[in-house]
């Protein structure tokens, strides 16, 4: 199976210090081979990758545990913001329909409190 099929992967990071952050993402493989992820455009994940796009990947579980011997995928991060993202953002719904829709639903706290939706921002994925 190809990193970009797992249900989960480890992203890691660097921040400018050198030090790795691990964050278990969902992904999804987009058309042209590249894959990609959703979150938020003021993450730390966002942060890190504007500073260095270099990333490595690995199949992990939900709460990011790797099994011994998984495999280190290198790859190349891309911030995407607004109506560039949205073909990752789409992927990511057809993959993840159920877990998406649940999300969903939490977001209405944000409506309740009259909060604006932030823009759509997802990463581009391509592998080494």
């Amino acid at each position: 199976m190809a990193i970009l099929d797992e249900k989960y992967v480890l992203l890691t990071t660097l921040r400018k210090s050198g030090e790795s952050v691990p964050t278990p993402v969902w992904v999804a493989l987009l058309p042209d081979g590249t894959g990609g992820f959703t979150t938020e455009d003021n993450s730390g994940k966002v942060k890190r990758i504007r500073n260095n796009p270099q990333v490595t990947l690995q199949a992990c579980t939900v709460r990011g545990k790797v099994a011994p011997g998984t495999p280190v995928v290198a790859a190349t991060a891309e911030v995407l913001v607004g109506a560039e993202a949205e073909p990752i953002a789409a992927a990511i719904k057809r993959k993840y329909s159920l877990m998406t829709k649940l999300f969903k639903l939490g977001e209405l706290w944000r409506k309740v409190r009259r909060k604006p939706e932030p823009p759509t921002c997802a990463i581009r994925l391509t592998l080494s």
